[in-house]
């Protein structure tokens, strides 16, 4: 439909979607910004939303980004953004197998040790058998937490993550 024939409303709804897309920007840390290909003239505004404390002056804004992203395909930047919240979802998912891991050999599942070697290639038998073991007594005593914390950084290590 041609930008004269759409309703006021139908306009608005676009530019709160488009200003809500400037919300999620803004929301982003500074690594994961400087990954997306956005223009200048957006980055700065988004970096100066970032900055704002003011509620008025930083509701202003994220109106101006908005406007900047009137003349942009906002396509790429939710394509982007999906990616960004994929792959956030991908490690929490890593680093919950990861504890599973963890816990399991710390309650005695030495058939897990198989296939952890069989999955990571990157694994030492002997010094994965001797984590497990460390972190299964430390938890059978009820001391600590240390050989557990070793254990997991291992399997961080040795998964690839």
């Amino acid at each position: 439909m041609d930008d004269d024939r759409k309703s006021r409303t139908q306009k608005k709804n676009e530019a709160r979607a488009l200003q809500k897309l400037g919300e999620q920007l803004v929301a982003l840390s500074p690594e994961q910004l400087e990954n997306i290909d956005i223009s200048d003239d957006l980055r700065n505004a988004v970096i100066v939303a970032k900055k704002t404390k003011s509620h008025g002056a930083r509701r202003r804004q994220l109106q101006y980004i908005g406007t900047i992203m009137r003349d942009i395909d906002p396509e790429p930047i939710q394509n982007a953004l999906e990616n960004i919240r994929l792959g956030d979802h991908q490690k929490i998912l890593a680093f919950k197998k990861i504890e599973k891991w963890r816990d399991d050999l710390k309650e005695g599942n030495k058939r897990l040790i198989e296939e952890i070697l069989n999955n990571c290639p990157d694994a030492e038998r002997q010094r994965l058998t001797q984590l497990a073991r460390n972190a299964r007594n430390e938890y059978k005593a009820g001391k600590g937490v240390k050989s557990s914390k070793i254990l997991f950084r291992y399997l961080n290590q040795i998964s690839g993550h």
